[in-house]
């Protein structure tokens, strides 16, 4: 294996030029890179550096198979994941993703992302891919055969390089949407995030560290919790929730905010009784964002670059990955000579897994789908169904609630309700 490459310098021309090296830009110009293509990487930051989105699913494994990256993940030592738990006051449910109606991996890990995005921008440049970090592009220009971007570096020293094509993997920087006016609003409602890592000091020997917890708030429903644990006895913690909700408990920062809301969840609060608040806390607040459209003959956008939902069901590094591979392989033959239809093979294909997403996320803010996880009776079909869904493959259009997603959740969730 060849090694890193040290790009001191931009060149001034690149078949490809991919904007951001998280983990869909780093599995798309790798990919490319193994194909052939000249492609080069545009990084705002300099790795590693902190993100949420720490609990992978297991659909993302074919991803990084693909892009080679499998064995240095495996080696990593990242805290193995084989499902989700909930709880609500007293209920308790879990999913075991091995249990699933789709076929495909049924197992990933649980990551901190400052090291995971990191280990795969190196896997990326290890395989030959040039990665320029700390430079940010600042402009976009279409020209008779493709792109000229602008870029500034952490010097303010500016430069252009042009391109064939570009694939913004840039995430909530989204530089292609505000460069090129496509942002558009997002239709769900405003929320609000607080997070952290802990030392999370839980001694329960029952508690399964191989599952994200998400925890519904005993007396609003619209108020979750995710707790994912990691390999090294630390966790991720969060609250989601309104802003207008989360400013009522009148905290003075986003910590105190998170153990505030802690404390309004007593089987929560038990599991963390030892813990130790050793991190500052973020917030964000209006993360769910949407664009016109995905791509065209010049540009793609991948992941959270064109649209994010909701972080309940740890969708958003799952369709950054599969946005990756999917505009790759129309890619490749767009420059190979073929005509290609952008909307048809990649933004409509790619939209209808976020539908499915969407509506799993929408019952779950309604309450519905915790009336289906919560119902005490399940049928295991069912639950092999909904657990395909939950482990990411949200593509498998033999699934009943891939392909009719909204008519079958709401049909389940009332007849859970209804008997109840």
């Amino acid at each position: 294996m060849a090694d890193k490459p040290e790009l001191a310098v931009v060149p001034n021309k690149a078949e490809v030029v991919v904007i951001g090296a998280g983990p869909s830009g780093a599995i798309a110009s790798a990919l490319l890179h193994r194909a052939g293509v000249d492609v080069v990487v545009l990084e705002r930051d300099r790795f590693p550096r902190f993100s949420i989105g720490e609990s992978l699913l297991p659909q993302c494994m074919e991803y990084i198979e693909e892009a080679g990256f499998l064995p240095a993940l495996r080696a990593a030592g990242f805290q193995y994941k084989n499902g989700a738990a909930f709880a609500w006051g007293e209920r308790k449910t879990y999913f075991n993703f091995e249990e699933k109606f789709s076929p495909g991996p049924g197992t990933t890990f649980q990551v901190e992302r400052a090291r995971f995005d990191q280990l795969l921008a190196e896997q990326a440049e290890l395989q030959g891919v040039p990665i320029a970090y700390q430079h940010s592009v600042t402009s976009y220009t279409e020209t008779a055969d493709g792109v000229r971007l602008g870029y500034s570096d952490s010097d303010s020293n500016s430069g252009s390089i042009e391109c064939r094509f570009v694939l913004d993997a840039s995430g909530f920087g989204r530089v292609l949407p505000r460069l090129l006016g496509l942002e558009s609003p997002s239709d769900f409602p405003v929320r609000q995030a607080a997070f952290t890592h802990i030392d999370d000091g839980i001694r329960d020997v029952s508690f399964d560290r191989n599952k994200i917890l998400i925890t519904v708030h005993p007396e609003e429903r619209d108020i979750w919790y995710w707790l994912i644990p990691f390999a090294n006895g630390k966790s991720s913690l969060g609250v989601v929730a309104s802003a207008e909700k989360l400013a009522q408990r009148g905290a003075s920062s986003p910590l105190e905010l998170l153990q505030t809301m802690v404390r309004e969840a007593p089987s929560l609060a038990e599991t963390l009784s030892a813990a130790q608040w050793n991190c500052p806390a973020n917030q964000l607040t209006g993360y769910s964002c949407n664009v016109k459209h995905l791509a065209s003959n010049r540009y793609a956008l991948l992941g959270n670059a064109g649209e994010f939902l909701d972080p309940v069901f740890s969708s958003g590094v799952t369709i950054a990955m599969r946005s990756a591979s999917m505009a790759v392989r129309v890619l490749l033959r767009q420059l190979a000579g073929e005509s290609v239809d952008w909307q048809a093979q990649y933004e409509r294909p790619l939209r209808q897994g976020v539908a499915t997403f969407r509506v799993f996320v929408d019952a779950w803010y309604d309450g519905l789908f915790q009336d289906i996880i919560f119902y005490p009776d399940q049928a295991e079909n069912l639950r092999e169904m909904i657990s395909s869904i939950l482990a990411g493959y949200a593509w498998d259009s033999d699934n009943p609630f891939v392909a009719q997603p909204k008519r079958r959740m709401n049909t389940l969730a009332q007849y859970c309700s209804s008997v109840t």
